[in-house]
Order: structure tokens, then sequence, then C-alpha cells
């Protein structure tokens, strides 16, 4: 096969695993607007928001079409993260072809871990981390002041916060696969560990509001996440290993 008819091959698979990705979501989406509908979905989201406002203060809607599209992207938000271990796999299986045997049946640990760590950082952020910036932030706000936020920024708020918290716990497994295929050393890693905080509070302070609290307590969890991350990539560090007989990189593909 020439070079060419792999490249088209391969962008052919590609849209293959995007489609099934997509229709994954799509399902999930039609799904959850059924039931239990974009509305009590939004009220959810919004839920530690409106705690901490003062009592009887509500949010607002600027735009027309505001009151139906912001809960239509938060049901869609919702969809994307309970048909992320789908999408995972797909992203896996694409590039499983090229991969080693041994190397390919680190996939369900992936995939799982993966899956885990993102929504356990966004149950981090929206079950402890909003409760304490919102309450930080409505007792900062002068008494003279009648909060009133408008639900499009809210979700755009919340959308940055959940993909910050999201992949900051993907730190161990990043480190981990790093160290695993030789990428760097476990004592590289040690080495660059002050550089590794000073890069967590530049980026916290960059993707969080410019609030003390939050940038904390985005950074403290990167650094402590990153030494998790070398604790146990000591045990999974890359070690010499002879290609056994039959074991090429394209053999086996993985497919849905």
């Amino acid at each position: 096969m020439s070079t060419q008819e792999t490249f088209i091959s391969h962008l052919i698979e590609l849209r293959q695993r995007l489609m099934r990705a997509l229709i994954a979501v799509l399902a999930v989406f039609v799904a959850l607007f059924l039931w239990p509908g974009a509305g009590p979905i939004y009220d959810f989201l919004a839920a530690p928001l409106m705690q901490a406002l003062p009592q009887g203060a509500k949010m607002i809607a600027t735009g027309v079409i505001t009151p139906f599209m912001v809960p239509m992207k938060v049901t869609a938000l919702v969809a994307f993260m309970v048909a992320l271990p789908y999408v995972l796999f797909q992203a896996w299986a694409f590039v499983a072809p090229g991969l080693y045997e041994h190397e390919k049946r680190l996939a369900l640990p992936i995939v799982v871990l993966s899956t885990l760590l993102f929504l356990l950082g966004v149950a981090f952020c929206y079950y402890f981390v909003f409760g304490k910036v919102f309450t930080f932030i409505n007792n900062f706000a002068p008494k003279s002041i009648t909060p009133a936020p408008d639900i499009e920024a809210y979700f755009s708020f919340v959308i940055t916060m959940f993909l910050a918290f999201g992949v900051t716990f993907e730190i161990p497994i990043l480190v981990v696969l790093l160290v695993r295929f030789g990428v760097v050393s476990v004592d590289k890693l040690k080495e660059a560990r002050p550089y590794v905080i000073v890069g967590a509070f530049v980026v916290a302070a960059v993707v969080t509001p410019p609030d003390v609290l939050s940038q904390f307590m985005l950074a403290v969890p990167m650094c402590v996440l990153f030494e998790a991350g070398l604790f146990f990539a000591r045990f999974v560090a890359a070690r010499p290993k002879a290609v056994e007989p039959g074991e090429d990189r394209g053999q086996t593909p993985i497919s849905s």
C-alpha cells in the first residue's frame, strides 16, 4: 500500500472514530433531554451559586433565546461527560494499531483511570471549590450591591473551571505515561519539581478567576497530583525489552 493510500485510510478511520464518538454523545444528550430535562440539569449546576447568593437573589438572562440555549448547552456538557469513556476508547483505538502488543494492554486501565480522574476533578470543583469561591466572593462584595449573575456568563465560568480541574486531575496519568514510555525519567521529573510548582501557580492564575482562593485551590491539587504521579511512576518505569517474534507495530488493531 502506497503512502498516499495509507494516509487516506487513516483519515477514513479517524472520521469513523469521530462519528462514533459524536453519535454516542448525541444519544446521551437525547436521553438526558427527555429525562430529567434541560431545566432541572441547569438548576443542579447552578445550585452552588444560588446557595451562596443572598436570600431571594436570582440569575438573569440578557439574551432573547438565552433561557433556552444555555440549559441546552449544559445538557450537552453533561452528555459529553457521561459518554467520556466511549469517546476516550475511540481515541485510543485510533492510535493503538501503531503500538506494540504490551503497549495496547494499557488501553483499558488508561481509559478507566482517565475517565475516573477527570470526573473526580469535575466533582471536586462542583462540590468543594464552587461553594468556597462563591461564598468568598459574596462575603467580599459590598452590601449595597445586589448580585444578579448572567446565566451565560455563569455557564462560561463553569466550563472553564470544569476543564481546568478535570485536566488537572489527569496529571498522575500523564506523569506515569511519560515515565513508562521512556520519555523522561523519575529523577528528571524530581529535578523539575520547583519549575512544576511555579508553573502550577501560573496556570492557575491564567485559567481561574482573579481571586487568590480559586487560584490556590487549583494550584495546590496540581502539585499534589504531580507528586502522586511521581510515586506511582516508580513502579512502572520503562525497562529495556526485546521485541518478541511476531510483535510488530500495527498488528492486531483494536476495533469497537
